[in-house]
């Protein structure tokens, strides 16, 4: 499940010392076994370093030095340090800029003539010299933040040639007392930042490296090691046999064969053992039983000067003209284009070694920005590649190598995700970051101090969040040292808040349009979050919360989302009808939550998270995880999860309207019940199709009537030509016919005597929508 801004999810549920201690027991034993027992050298480095990780988890939590679910859980860490947090959000102690000196500090100490200690180069850089270099790269442009505490040097040298020496001197006091222990200098590179309005979901260098370490897959080389070796050599034998037995396998009783025949049989004996001990990848020629190893025998019998018995000559005959009826006669049109298909595909350079050309082609560029234009990268061998490495001079690079490839390709987010190379609104996510820098940035005047804060934004999103509870907030960019330095210097007017409002609704929308049936993943909402916040307007998100630490309450922003959806649906609409919602009631609950006294929103926010309960049927709160989830899907419900005010707020409205995007919708609760009935555990998907199903009503629900009747034709259109995803579907699209024709829900969700079904996602008990586990 999603981390979220507001508390943050384990494993565990409500992770108090002893269940959050068995959980971080548990994750050190897998990643200690997979340590020992991994195939791959990567995967034991990575889970060597998971280990050393739990085991700093385990011994701070013994110590108390570490504060689970604390937004500083680090003892002597303030909030703006970068923790290394791993897997369930647990802080390991230790600070990602913290750690041995990198090798850029080691040579920057080196060129500065200062030990190669922290403190040391802290110093240096607010000495005149020290300064002046920061000053250089702040120009230049060269520089790399990967941690946020990379951006804080550079900041003081932005504030003292801006003339601000006090907020460069509270900046320095603030820094101090970590100097020795973090990385405070950034990274310097040999290319300029990455053009704004671009992105890519790898870098070169990273697309370089996985493509390098493409190996011989066996499976394939077996395959070829077959078709080019062992199937030419069986051929030879059953050319040599046939001079003796003809076509029919045939061994006259007591014959031997002529001594020429013999001789070039001994030969053709030794160059099969010189093979088999070259070529060992199949075994297959190596069985006495198959045909091959039959004739092999009988051969090695004959060359020996003994008689074939009657059994293994009958064993020949079968073997011979088994062969034969297979696949014709060596030399026959039949035998010959088979065998020359097969050598074509022998042929083929494998996948390992042009996968090597294009890492060879991306050596050259610069490895941490994307590429423009990949297909210039994914042109066919060359005759200077070919002679270089032995492959086909016009051999075309694969589609699986080619993917890789495209990874890096730098292009406009629409462009990407309007080609493909974009599949999930997940991943969607993890690229938005790039553009949220730029926008965020572009509020402040100076075009240095915008593209370190740029830099700085980048870094920060690639902070993992913590495990959070009482709905404590995670650190946000705005609480960084030196973000708040320069702070006064972001004011870009109304340009730039327009921008940012722009960029939100362009990113909103293209998620609607791409990703219909997608709940909004939480990283996705928080970029947006960020966008809207400073384009001043009024467009509250909330995060999907975890439902195996929930606490039974909501942060305020649920409140005021609900009651935007109340403006945009109640009043009769589908939506209102279908999930048997009284939003006059929850309009009236969101305005006493608006109010300016705290006591009003108090209640009003438990008056919310009561409401939830009671319409999850769970009067008793929160208890199992499944009794969570059934209460904040009743919140999701309420709100709409963003959609509302995605629309009503921002202004999302499709390119091809909201009946089709209903209709994408659909096809993604079909593919996820599909899903669901053959998955070994199928309850996500039953989630996550309940939750496509509650967005394809919203969208319906924002259809004129005509137009609604028409989607719904196409729904069940749809369901049809997948007959055993209609049967399990059958009772919720009854009920959706059945609301849409006026007809309501009792309390229990059914109508029309238990035949039509509300459709939602969480369940205490089994779920109507799972297969039975006997089918």
């Amino acid at each position: 499940m999603d981390k979220h801004a507001d508390q943050q999810p384990s494993t565990p549920p409500f992770p108090s010392a002893s269940v959050s201690g068995a959980y971080a027991h548990g994750q050190l034993a897998r990643a200690f076994v997979t340590s020992l027992t991994h195939a791959d050298p990567d995967t034991r480095r990575r889970a060597e370093e998971r280990v050393r990780g739990w085991r700093e988890v385990l011994a701070g939590m013994a110590s108390g030095a570490l504060r689970v679910g604390s937004r500083t859980p680090v003892e002597g860490l303030p909030a703006w340090v970068t923790p290394e947090v791993l897997h369930g959000g647990f802080a390991t102690g230790s600070a990602r800029a913290g750690g041995p000196l990198l090798a850029y500090e080691t040579e920057a100490a080196r060129r500065a003539g200062v030990p190669a200690e922290r403190a040391a180069l802290f110093a240096h850089h607010l000495t005149e010299p020290g300064l002046a270099a920061l000053w250089e790269l702040i120009d230049s442009g060269r520089y790399e933040v990967v941690v946020p505490e990379e951006a804080a040097l550079l900041t003081v040298a932005w504030l003292v040639r801006a003339g601000e020496t006090d907020a460069a001197l509270e900046l320095v006091g603030i820094l101090r007392p970590f100097a020795d222990r973090l990385r405070f200098l950034p990274r310097p590179v040999d290319r300029p930042a990455p053009e704004a309005g671009t992105v890519h979901r790898r870098t070169v260098g990273q697309a370089r490296a996985e493509l390098a370490a493409w190996r011989p897959k066996e499976a394939v080389e077996a395959q070829r090691e077959a078709l080019a070796v062992w199937l030419p050599f069986a051929d030879e034998l059953l050319s040599h046999w046939l001079e003796f037995t003809g076509p029919k396998g045939l061994v006259p009783p007591g014959a031997r064969p002529a001594p020429g025949w013999s001789a070039r049989g001994r030969v053709l004996l030794e160059r099969y053992e010189a093979l088999a001990g070259e070529h060992r990848l199949t075994r297959r020629h190596r069985d006495p039983k198959g045909n091959e190893g039959i004739l092999r025998g009988a051969l090695e019998e004959l060359v020996a000067g003994r008689a074939l018995d009657a059994r293994r000559a009958g064993l020949v005959r079968v073997a011979v003209a088994g062969m034969v009826r297979k696949r014709g006669l060596p030399g026959s049109a039949r035998h010959t284009a088979l065998r020359a298909g097969q050598a074509a595909q022998a042929a083929l350079p494998a996948h390992h070694a042009l996968a090597a050309v294009v890492a060879e082609r991306f050596a050259g560029l610069p490895q941490e920005a994307g590429v423009a234009d990949v297909d210039a990268l994914t042109g066919p061998v060359t005759a200077a590649e070919g002679r270089r490495t032995g492959l086909p001079e016009g051999a075309g690079v694969p589609p699986a190598v080619r993917r890789v490839a495209e990874s890096a390709r730098s292009a406009p987010l629409g462009v990407l995700v309007a080609d493909g190379a974009v599949p999930s609104a997940e991943a969607m996510a993890a690229l938005v970051p790039q553009l949220v820098a730029a926008e965020r940035a572009a509020f402040y005047r100076d075009p240095g101090l915008r593209e370190l804060m740029a830099a700085n934004y980048r870094a920060f999103r690639n902070r993992r969040s913590l495990l959070l509870l009482d709905l404590a907030r995670q650190v946000g960019p705005e609480e960084l040292p030196w973000v708040r330095a320069v702070a006064r210097h972001a004011d870009g007017g109304d340009a730039a808040r327009r921008s940012a409002g722009a960029a939100a609704r362009t990113l909103a929308r293209t998620a609607v349009e791409h990703f219909p049936g997608t709940l909004p993943p939480n990283p996705l909402v928080r970029e947006l979050s960020a966008l809207l916040r400073v384009s001043g307007l009024d467009a509250p998100l909330v995060e999907e919360l975890a439902a195996d630490i929930f606490m039974g309450r909501f942060s305020p922003k649920f409140l005021a989302s609900a009651g935007i959806a109340a403006e945009l649906l109640g009043g009769g609409s589908l939506y209102e009808r279908y999930y048997g919602i009284d939003y006059a009631a929850v309009r009236a609950l969101a305005l006493k939550g608006a109010g300016r006294r705290p006591a009003g929103e108090g209640a009003a926010l438990a008056g919310f998270a009561r409401l939830c309960r009671e319409r999850a049927g769970e009067e008793a709160g929160y208890g199992s995880v499944a009794a969570n989830g059934m209460v904040i899907e009743q919140a999701q419900i309420l709100t709409t999860h963003n959609l509302a005010t995605l629309v009503g707020r921002v202004g999302v409205v499709p390119g091809d309207g909201w009946a089709e995007a209903a209709v994408r919708s659909f096809g993604t609760v079909c593919r996820l019940t599909e899903r669901a009935g053959h998955a070994l555990y199928p309850l996500r998907s039953v989630k996550d199709a309940a939750y496509a199903w509650r967005q394809m009503v919203f969208y319906l629900s924002l259809c004129d009537g005509p137009e609604r009747v028409a989607a719904l034709d196409r729904l069940a259109a749809g369901a049809a030509r997948r007959p055993v995803v209609a049967a399990r579907l059958a009772p919720a699209l009854l009920g959706l016919r059945h609301v849409a024709g006026g007809g309501t829900f009792d309390a229990a969700g059914t109508a029309r005597a238990g035949r039509a079904l509300r459709l939602t996602g969480w369940a205490v008990s089994g779920h109507w929508l799972r297969p039975a586990p006997w089918k």
